[in-house]
């Protein structure tokens, strides 16, 4: 006897193996890695925890800018070597950690704090690097948003976007070859563009009906089971 084919059951995602993924996936995009991070991450091996080395690299910026090393020159390229060994290492790593939430605040903190010591350092324009460090700034607050809202930027963006590795790296060799306001000027004006007309399209294209779904299915993965426990209950009480 020929029977009717079954369909296939779909199977359904572990909630807290989708918690852990939707963490992991925002925590990486907040970081803001670039083209050099993904083509090392997958030779670093298990690398280092996240928020020790990020931690370590933004006290070691301070402690050698309080020293009065940074001079104009070579010396320069220093804070910019010492975030690359720290913080590059610690891609690898999965970022499920209880602190690694502070993985991100403390990467950006020592990347805005680099440009502008090695700015001041080779007599920038202070405006240009406050121009600078606002257009990384609102890239961040961009992607923070729009992620809550279940709304991924482009994978393209952040390698197009260098990065902050190669954004620092780029600051360090201009302001060791002594043109380092040239360079700050192109590569903000390349930002600005880049980011914010990005940004603009993706804002204009969004379909919120279906975005506004996607970040209530989000939330419900996230919540905690105290959380779901105690919606339920408020809820039944309701009806």
């Amino acid at each position: 006897m020929i029977t009717q084919p079954q369909a296939m059951a779909t199977p359904t995602p572990d909630p807290d193996e989708e918690r852990r993924r939707i963490q992991t996936a925002r925590l990486l995009a907040y970081r803001d890695d670039g083209p050099l991070v993904h083509a090392l991450a997958g030779r670093l091996g298990p690398g280092l925890p996240p928020v020790p080395a990020t931690l370590a690299a933004l006290l070691a910026v301070i402690a050698i800018t309080a020293t009065g090393l940074l001079q104009p020159g070579p010396i320069l390229l220093l804070p910019v070597a010492i975030a690359l060994l720290l913080i590059l290492p610690t891609a690898p790593r999965n970022h499920l950690g209880r602190f690694d939430w502070l993985t991100p605040p403390l990467l950006r903190g020592t990347e805005f704090l680099t440009v502008i010591v090695i700015g001041l350092a080779a007599d920038a324009p202070k405006w240009l690097l406050f121009v600078l460090v606002y257009v990384v700034g609102y890239h961040t607050y961009d992607t923070v948003y729009r992620t809550r809202q279940s709304i991924w930027p482009p994978a393209w963006v952040f390698h197009a976007g260098l990065g902050w590795e190669v954004r620092l790296l780029i600051i360090g060799v201009g302001a060791a070859l002594d043109v380092l306001t040239p360079v700050l000027a192109v590569l903000t004006a390349y930002l600005f563009v880049l980011f914010a007309v990005e940004s603009v399209t993706s804002w204009v294209r969004l379909d919120k009906a279906s975005a506004q779904a996607g970040a209530d299915a989000e939330q419900d993965l996230e919540a905690s089971p105290e959380d779901q426990l105690e919606q339920a209950t408020g809820e039944a009480e309701k009806g």
